[in-house]
């Protein structure tokens, strides 16, 4: 099996490569294809990837590409995990929502939806080299932020991909640790959009465990997601760490205006990194790694590919094709929750129903995400206004007029369009 990874320079990779030496009877890779656009980074990343399947004897190759098409051709699965404009343009998502407000993030609010301008574009060229260049039946896995704009725009273009995110993974893991079972014995009730989900219930065996867990171990879940004790007790369910960023907007806000930005922690640890991969003596995944984020990132990708290729019908949270799972959405937006996997794609299993405010939430966003696509495609500072006004973290004229100056201040080295 040839796997791909358009984005392969990235400091994750070796992530990545971790989890395919580890997990190589569960997912046996012929062929690692690493794409990416910045030699020097290819380079270092490319050659920690060889020494690591050298170190523990995978038999697959390590093979270093600088464009799309080598690199994807005969493909069975390509993952794409690219940040378009890179750290640089993560800063100004973090900062110019600031001055109209609102809380800058790289996903959420007018950063996220300024990255899903970015990326949508690039990320659906992508794909046209992988229809062309990769086998006829290849699975695209997206973990390129915003997950489910991006993934949506890759259904639509009739592409076969599947988003994924690592969030439901590292709840069902913390769950596992907190109830002392093993994680793979943990099932849980992931409802919502990417980075807008709630953990509905959480299930071992035949038991639901999710009330145990909140009367045992409320304290330890805040401090967790970084939200009031009272707050997951009315909700009676476990908020991504993503919904502080609404039920708690204006103290993250407080928050961002003194304090340095994700960006340049990120940068700092990403320069070690690189100074790591260099290092010829250097073969195994740094314990550094962990600080750059995407925790069992690795674990995540090896199931879902492993189960698209083998016909799994396990259940594995994605980002799929609503098709009336939530029936307050269309049918073709693109949710997060709990999926059957097989070798025609996932689909969603029954799912307990949001209740009326949170159903009001998911709403909203999407209507935002439904315009932000069209911004993405189409280009135009009305669809940019549009869709900032439709979100419920800007929801005000005069904010959304500031706010579209701003964005397309700060991308205007990325949106052709806007220039």
């Amino acid at each position: 099996m040839k796997l791909a990874v358009v984005g392969g320079g990235s400091t994750y990779t070796p992530e990545l490569v971790d989890g395919f030496g580890r997990l190589r009877d569960q997912l046996p890779v012929d062929e690692l294809a690493l794409v990416d656009i910045d030699p020097r980074r290819l380079a270092l990343v490319g050659g920690m990837a060889q020494r690591m399947f050298a170190r523990v004897g995978h038999p697959g190759k390590v093979t270093l590409h600088d464009d799309v098409a080598s690199g994807v051709a005969d493909a069975d699965v390509v993952l794409v995990q690219l940040r378009v404009g890179g750290q640089d343009a993560r800063q100004g998502d973090e900062t110019f929502p600031h001055e109209a407000g609102v809380l800058g993030q790289e996903t959420t609010g007018p950063g996220g939806f300024a990255k899903a301008l970015r990326t949508v574009p690039v990320v659906l060229d992508v794909a046209e080299q992988v229809r062309r260049h990769a086998s006829p039946d290849a699975w695209i896995v997206d973990f390129t932020n915003p997950v489910g704009i991006v993934t949506r725009a890759l259904l639509e273009a009739g592409h076969r991909a599947v988003g994924l995110c690592n969030v439901a993974i590292g709840f069902q893991r913390r769950f596992a640790r907190l109830l002392d079972v093993d994680h793979r014995a943990v099932r849980l009730d992931h409802v919502g959009l990417n980075h807008l989900t709630w953990e509905l219930g959480v299930h071992v065996g035949e038991r639901e465990v999710l009330g145990d867990l909140l009367s045992t171990h409320l304290g330890d879940l805040a401090s967790e997601v970084e939200l009031p004790a009272e707050l997951l007790s009315l909700l009676r369910s476990v908020p991504s760490y993503y919904l502080r960023y609404y039920y708690a907007h204006d103290e993250v806000l407080r928050e961002q205006l003194h304090a340095a930005t994700r960006a340049e922690a990120v940068r700092e640890v990403e320069n070690k990194l690189l100074e790591l991969y260099a290092d010829p003596h250097v073969d195994t995944k740094p314990d550094l790694l962990e600080k750059r984020g995407g925790a069992y990132y690795s674990e995540a990708a090896v199931d879902l590919i492993a189960s698209l290729l083998s016909d799994a019908r396990d259940v594995q949270v994605v980002n799929l094709r609503n098709g009336g799972s939530l029936p307050f959405l269309p049918d073709d937006h693109v949710i997060e929750v709990p999926a059957t996997i097989t070798a025609d794609g996932p689909v969603a299993v029954d799912l307990p129903q949001l209740s009326p405010d949170l159903a009001g939430l998911v709403s909203h966003v999407a209507g935002y995400e439904r315009l932000a696509l069209d911004a993405a495609l189409h280009g135009g500072r009305d669809r940019v206004r549009h869709a900032l006004l439709a979100h419920p973290l800007v929801g005000q004229w005069d904010r959304a007029e500031k706010l579209t100056d701003l964005l397309l201040a700060a991308n205007k080295d990325h949106l052709a369009w806007a220039r």
